[in-house]
Protein backbone atom coordinates (compact mmCIF):
# COMPACT_ATOMS: atom_id res chain seq x y z
CA UNK A 1 0.00 0.00 0.00
CA UNK A 2 2.90 2.36 0.79
CA UNK A 3 4.24 2.00 -2.77
CA UNK A 4 0.97 3.32 -4.22
CA UNK A 5 1.29 6.53 -2.19
CA UNK A 6 5.00 6.85 -3.04
CA UNK A 7 4.18 6.46 -6.76
CA UNK A 8 1.41 9.04 -6.47
CA UNK A 9 3.77 11.46 -4.71
CA UNK A 10 6.35 11.00 -7.49
CA UNK A 11 3.72 11.76 -10.12
CA UNK A 12 2.57 14.88 -8.26
CA UNK A 13 6.19 16.02 -7.85
CA UNK A 14 6.78 15.44 -11.58
CA UNK A 15 3.78 17.62 -12.51
CA UNK A 16 5.11 20.46 -10.36
CA UNK A 17 8.66 19.98 -11.64
CA UNK A 18 7.43 20.18 -15.24
CA UNK A 19 5.27 23.24 -14.47
CA UNK A 20 7.98 25.09 -12.53
CA UNK A 21 10.74 24.22 -14.99
CA UNK A 22 12.92 22.40 -12.47
CA UNK A 23 14.34 20.05 -15.07
CA UNK A 24 16.73 22.67 -16.40
CA UNK A 25 20.10 23.37 -14.77
CA UNK A 26 19.15 27.01 -14.27
CA UNK A 27 15.53 27.89 -13.59
CA UNK A 28 13.98 31.31 -13.81
CA UNK A 29 12.89 32.60 -10.42
CA UNK A 30 11.16 35.75 -9.26
CA UNK A 31 11.77 38.88 -11.30
CA UNK A 32 13.38 36.82 -14.12
CA UNK A 33 16.49 36.10 -12.06
CA UNK A 34 18.29 32.82 -12.77
CA UNK A 35 18.56 30.39 -9.88
CA UNK A 36 20.95 27.42 -9.81
CA UNK A 37 19.36 24.11 -8.91
CA UNK A 38 20.81 22.33 -5.88
CA UNK A 39 20.83 18.95 -4.17
CA UNK A 40 21.17 18.95 -0.37
CA UNK A 41 22.12 15.77 1.51
CA UNK A 42 22.55 15.39 5.24
CA UNK A 43 24.60 12.84 7.16
CA UNK A 44 25.23 12.54 10.89
CA UNK A 45 28.38 14.66 10.51
CA UNK A 46 27.73 17.12 7.69
CA UNK A 47 25.51 18.70 5.07
CA UNK A 48 26.62 18.36 1.45
CA UNK A 49 25.30 20.72 -1.22
CA UNK A 50 25.76 20.27 -4.96
CA UNK A 51 24.78 23.14 -7.28
CA UNK A 52 24.54 22.85 -11.06
CA UNK A 53 26.33 25.77 -12.69
CA UNK A 54 26.87 24.71 -16.32
CA UNK A 55 28.85 27.17 -18.39
CA UNK A 56 30.00 29.13 -15.34
CA UNK A 57 33.62 29.92 -14.67
CA UNK A 58 34.66 29.19 -11.06
CA UNK A 59 36.16 32.71 -10.79
CA UNK A 60 32.65 34.11 -11.38
CA UNK A 61 31.14 32.16 -8.45
CA UNK A 62 31.20 33.21 -4.77
CA UNK A 63 30.11 31.21 -1.72
CA UNK A 64 29.47 33.04 1.57
CA UNK A 65 28.27 31.89 4.97
CA UNK A 66 26.63 34.00 7.67
CA UNK A 67 25.26 32.46 10.86
CA UNK A 68 22.94 29.73 9.60
CA UNK A 69 22.71 30.76 5.94
CA UNK A 70 24.78 29.77 2.92
CA UNK A 71 24.68 31.92 -0.22
CA UNK A 72 25.86 30.97 -3.71
CA UNK A 73 26.22 34.02 -5.95
CA UNK A 74 27.71 34.52 -9.39
CA UNK A 75 27.28 35.28 -13.03
CA UNK A 76 27.02 33.15 -16.14
CA UNK A 77 28.49 35.31 -18.86
CA UNK A 78 27.23 35.19 -22.44
CA UNK A 79 29.42 34.45 -25.39
CA UNK A 80 30.51 37.61 -27.18
CA UNK A 81 30.52 36.09 -30.69
CA UNK A 82 27.40 37.46 -32.41
CA UNK A 83 28.82 38.66 -35.74
CA UNK A 84 27.17 37.21 -38.85
CA UNK A 85 24.63 35.21 -36.86
CA UNK A 86 20.92 35.04 -37.42
CA UNK A 87 19.65 33.39 -34.24
CA UNK A 88 16.80 30.91 -34.79
CA UNK A 89 16.44 29.92 -31.14
CA UNK A 90 18.04 31.00 -27.85
CA UNK A 91 17.30 28.78 -24.83
CA UNK A 92 20.48 29.03 -22.78
CA UNK A 93 20.36 31.49 -19.92
CA UNK A 94 22.92 34.09 -18.88
CA UNK A 95 23.22 36.68 -16.17
CA UNK A 96 23.67 37.11 -12.46
CA UNK A 97 22.27 34.55 -10.05
CA UNK A 98 21.95 34.05 -6.31
CA UNK A 99 20.75 31.14 -4.21
CA UNK A 100 20.44 31.38 -0.42
CA UNK A 101 19.98 28.23 1.62
CA UNK A 102 19.03 28.00 5.30
CA UNK A 103 21.34 25.75 7.32
CA UNK A 104 20.08 24.23 10.60
CA UNK A 105 23.22 25.24 12.52
CA UNK A 106 25.75 28.08 12.65
CA UNK A 107 28.21 27.65 9.78
CA UNK A 108 31.94 27.94 10.52
CA UNK A 109 33.39 29.32 7.23
CA UNK A 110 36.88 28.09 8.19
CA UNK A 111 35.64 24.48 8.07
CA UNK A 112 33.60 24.66 4.85
CA UNK A 113 35.09 22.91 1.81
CA UNK A 114 33.99 24.02 -1.69
CA UNK A 115 35.13 22.53 -5.01
CA UNK A 116 34.13 23.26 -8.61
CA UNK A 117 34.49 20.66 -11.36
CA UNK A 118 32.71 20.20 -14.70
CA UNK A 119 29.95 22.68 -13.89
CA UNK A 120 29.21 21.30 -10.43
CA UNK A 121 29.86 23.27 -7.27
CA UNK A 122 30.18 20.92 -4.28
CA UNK A 123 30.07 22.34 -0.77
CA UNK A 124 30.77 20.28 2.37
CA UNK A 125 29.53 21.80 5.65
CA UNK A 126 30.72 19.86 8.71
CA UNK A 127 28.28 19.94 11.63
CA UNK A 128 29.48 21.41 14.92
CA UNK A 129 29.36 18.98 17.89
CA UNK A 130 26.18 20.56 19.29
CA UNK A 131 24.36 19.97 15.97
CA UNK A 132 25.20 16.26 15.89
CA UNK A 133 22.45 14.33 17.53
CA UNK A 134 21.38 10.76 17.36
CA UNK A 135 17.82 9.94 16.42
CA UNK A 136 15.87 8.56 19.34
CA UNK A 137 13.03 6.17 18.79
CA UNK A 138 9.66 7.31 20.11
CA UNK A 139 7.27 4.67 21.37
CA UNK A 140 3.85 4.90 19.76
CA UNK A 141 0.98 4.13 22.08
CA UNK A 142 -2.26 2.67 20.84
Amino acid sequence: MGDVFADLQKEIDQVFDDFLGRRWPMSVGAMGQFTPLVDVAETADAIDITAELPGCDPKDVEVTATDSTLTIRGEKKSEKETKDRNWQMVERSYGAFVRTLPIPFAVDPAKVDATFDKGLLKIHLPKPPEAKSEAKKITIKS
